[in-house]
């Protein structure tokens, strides 16, 4: 008995420094990743609509024009690709740069590559919610390993929290509040209580987004799936040399249309401008609006158009071995896309709920910190002999 009595010291120890720790970051990582879970269908719902009929496939800006008129509008900056929904969509030239921070879109005819309008993806609400989830609106050096540290701390604290309420006395599930109850013991049932039906969901956000913020985490768990071979993403190089003597002409302009009609069923196609002599195109063919996980990645050489494999883990989703295919799910899990709609509504609420873990672990802390000493009741009053 004396033994698990200082077992249990331990993890209370544990889980109450910890805790104390890292309680404002959970806090505010929370919040953020609420506001967040929405944020595709706030923006496609805010965002200008644009619609081309009576174009095909064969009409479409080619990728290297769109190219010409993005560095137009954008002088200096890096194209990340072109993204093509559809003839009937506006073509969209994304520019990214990490240093300096370089994040913007030019929307163009899908015909004439006529400028529709511009969008800047580093300002507005969702870029303040995200600075603040990735880095708690300090300077990424400084922020970033905060946040992602923090969240591996967390993990420790969770299953700390359990096990302390394995080895409790009373592992209640349910409130049983009466109408004496005070709020110390109040609040500690919404800390102890809340905390075993929210652990199961904080443990997979926690767990998928070290999976996004430590590649030391990723690696370790495609490995612990069985994954084999480079983890990351991997674009090949070309299988032919450049033609020599005559002016080069991009063959990547072919390389949309003939997708768009190979896979009629498919959303997006996203082109990526090969950055070297040497290297190949890939081209994001997505399937699913909202998620990312069923999405191909295909690479071609870019004078012969040839397909290339990739050992990656973002190759063809046919391809994806069970480790792949968990790394793929990771981020759509992360914001609740998995679920559709209903995924989201989950990962907004629980994500709200998990903010709260801290608040009431402060109060439980200051509570019992601060607690004052109980008044006796007087005794009778006596009377001298």
């Amino acid at each position: 008995m004396k033994r698990k009595s200082r077992r249990y010291k331990l993890l209370l120890a544990v889980h109450k420094y910890l805790g104390l720790v890292t309680g404002l970051i959970v806090f505010l990582v929370s919040i953020t990743g609420a506001c967040w879970a929405f944020q595709e269908e706030i923006m496609a719902w805010s965002a200008p609509e644009y619609r081309f009929d009576g174009l095909t496939h064969e009409n479409l800006l080619p990728a290297s024009r769109a190219k010409e008129i993005g560095e137009a509008v954008f002088p200096g900056r890096e194209i990340h690709g072109a993204l093509y929904s559809g003839p009937d969509r506006p073509v969209e030239v994304i520019f990214y740069q990490a240093d300096p921070d370089f994040y913007r879109s030019a929307f163009l005819h899908p015909a004439t590559g006529e400028l529709l309008h511009t969008e800047d993806r580093l300002s507005g609400f969702f870029a303040w919610v995200l600075r603040g989830h990735m880095y708690l609106w300090l300077p990424p050096g400084l922020g970033s390993p905060i946040v992602k540290y923090g969240v591996l701390v967390f993990l420790l604290i969770l299953i700390s929290g359990v096990l302390i309420w394995l080895n409790g006395k009373r592992r209640q599930l349910r409130v049983c509040w009466k109408p004496t109850t005070g709020w110390r013991r109040k609040n500690y049932d919404l800390h102890s209580i809340g905390g075993v039906y929210l652990g199961a969901f904080a443990l997979l956000f926690a767990l998928t987004g070290s999976v996004i913020g430590l590649p030391w985490f990723y690696n370790l768990t495609y490995q612990a799936l069985g994954g084999e071979g480079d983890p990351s993403f991997v674009i090949p190089e070309n299988v032919h040399p450049a033609p020599a003597g005559t002016p080069f002409s991009p063959a990547y302009d072919e390389l949309v249309p003939r997708l768009m009609a190979e896979e009629p069923e498919a959303t997006g196609f996203e082109l990526h401008y090969p950055r070297t002599d040497g290297a190949s195109i890939y081209v994001e063919v997505e399937r699913h609006p909202g998620t990312y996980y069923a999405s191909d990645y295909r690479y071609f050489d870019q004078y012969s158009l040839e397909e290339i494999s990739s050992p990656g883990v973002y190759a063809t989703y046919a391809e994806a071995d069970l480790a792949k295919f968990v790394l793929r799910l990771n981020y759509d899990i992360h914001v609740g896309a998995i679920g559709g709609f209903a995924g989201k509504l989950i990962a907004f609420l629980a994500s709200l709920l998990i903010a709260t873990l801290p608040v009431t672990g402060l109060l439980l802390w200051y509570g019992r910190r601060f607690k004052k000493p109980r008044r006796m009741p007087p005794g009778p009053l006596k009377l001298p002999a």
